[in-house]
């Protein structure tokens, strides 16, 4: 009887449809891939081919290329193109823009067609707290800071490494609540304390499609530009150039580009295959992505220093010169303060109004908008008065300045009461450079002496140059 059953079972083995031959691959992938495992189980079934993943950030996954993997499918292969470090052989298999996913109750806010500036506004102003992915180890993460700094230079071109200043950035990343490998799951974790999250249009379409959340998230497509990944599946090892094929071949099919979208939210590379719901949304304009390794690693020195709440202390003459045109670009330069420039949340701003001596001092660590508001309005005071005691006024703000604080000097005439020039470089000033802004008569030799003693420089006297100063100096050093 036994060796009835035995014969039976081996016909029965040898009549089976058999599918084809496994072959396995392995992947070294972006983490965000994990939830493709439907779609990999038909792809084995169809083609014997089992890709086994590995899962690291994109950015970890730069630096492993050589461990021995036959295949690299990461969020995007730019970051590898920097280093000359690319395959040869590289096709795009989806598409996810890096979008803004904020809560309804929030997203009125920021208008119909927010774009990234209006975004940092929010944040610096303590109105908007989000997560993102932390850009050390994630291609997202440092997708948001290329998208955002991009964005914030307004050059319509690729980023330059001097186009990359924490100054630009500042407001936007001291809205930022955590930046976590896993965005998604920390978000679901701290939702009822945060707004919303920097990540794929895909991450965020399934969140909302998975019940963890107690309020949607909107999809916000800033205006003036995304970061698009297109998902490359790289070949590594050219001896499984067959097996890589097969696989390329099988993902680009009209049906498995349309399981990718269902399974994944992911738009499909694919041209030809309609997107459907959501995905069906115009994401607008790619922004273009950096041609050199050092704009990203200034990126992410902006990204360590930024949001830190550093003091900053202006210097304002009211003397009765300042009268008219001068006051007048005083108040526009501090009016034009808005966006990825405005006040923002953390941030320690003291004013000192003098003339012939000290006629005010105003700090404030600023918390939302009205404290913005306060700032702008000492500097609306009229109150003008003679002489002009510039280096007592200078010697008070270093006398109230910690160490790493930026001084700004905006004067328009000679020192004429109070300390003299090298009594007050007889002192100390180490607590941070001080930026002249010169106006009128002011004497630019001695500004120089001063600004090149506490390593700030001298600009020239108008409401452009104030706000350029005033950028620059709240940058991070």
């Amino acid at each position: 009887m036994v060796r009835v059953v035995l014969v039976l079972v081996l016909l029965l083995t040898a009549c089976s449809p058999r599918g084809p031959a496994d072959t396995k691959l392995t992947v070294l992938a972006t983490s965000e891939l994990a939830d493709l495992g439907p779609v990999l189980a038909d792809l084995r079934r169809d083609t014997g081919v089992e890709l086994a993943m590995a899962y690291r950030g994109t950015m970890e996954a730069a630096a492993e290329l050589d461990c021995g993997f036959d295949l690299a499918w990461l969020s995007t292969g730019r970051f590898l193109r920097l280093r000359d470090a690319e395959p040869g052989l590289s096709t795009s298999i989806m598409l996810s823009p890096l979008v803004f996913g904020v809560k309804a109750s929030q997203a009125a806010k920021l208008g119909a067609q927010p774009t990234w500036a209006d975004i940092a506004d929010r944040a610096a102003g303590g109105e908007l707290k989000y997560g993102m992915a932390d850009p050390h180890v994630s291609g997202t993460g440092m997708a948001a800071l290329i998208g955002v700094a991009t964005a914030a230079a307004g050059t319509g071109a690729a980023l330059r490494p001097e186009d990359v200043r924490c100054d630009r950035i500042q407001g936007f990343l001291s809205g930022r609540a955590f930046g976590a490998p896993d965005v998604t799951g920390e978000y679901v974790r701290r939702q009822d304390e945060v707004g919303g999250i920097v990540a794929p249009e895909s991450a965020i379409l399934a969140l909302n499609a998975s019940g963890r959340l107690r309020e949607p998230l909107e999809v916000v497509y800033p205006r003036d530009g995304i970061v698009l990944a297109d998902y490359p599946l790289m070949l590594l090892n050219p001896g499984k150039r067959a097996a890589y094929d097969k696989v390329v071949q099988w993902l680009r099919t009209p049906a498995a580009q349309r399981a990718i979208m269902d399974r994944t939210f992911r738009r499909p590379a694919d041209p030809a295959v309609p997107r459907t719901g959501k995905l069906a949304t115009p994401i607008g304009d790619p922004l273009y992505f950096p041609d050199r390794q050092e704009v990203l690693d200034r990126l992410l020195q902006a990204y360590d220093r930024a949001g830190t709440g550093r003091q900053v202390v202006f210097v304002l003459d009211y003397s009765l010169s300042m009268a008219g045109p001068r006051v007048a670009a005083l108040r526009r330069a501090f009016a034009a303060l808005s966006g990825f420039d405005r006040f923002y949340a953390g941030e320690q701003v003291t004013i000192i109004r003098f003339a012939g001596e000290v006629l005010e001092e105003r700090a404030i660590t600023v918390a939302g908008r009205p404290d913005a508001d306060a700032l702008r309005a000492v500097v609306a005071s009229a109150d003008l008065r003679p002489y002009t005691a510039i280096w007592s006024a200078l010697e008070r703000a270093y006398r109230i300045a910690k160490p790493g604080a930026s001084i700004v000097l905006m004067t328009d005439g000679e020192n004429n009461a109070g300390l003299g020039l090298d009594a007050f470089l007889a002192g100390r000033h180490d607590a941070g450079p001080t930026y002249a802004i010169r106006f009128g008569e002011a004497d630019p030799a001695e500004l120089g002496r001063v600004t090149a003693a506490t390593g700030g420089r001298v600009v020239d006297g108008n409401a452009e140059s104030l706000t350029e100063a005033v950028r620059e100096l709240r940058g991070c050093r």
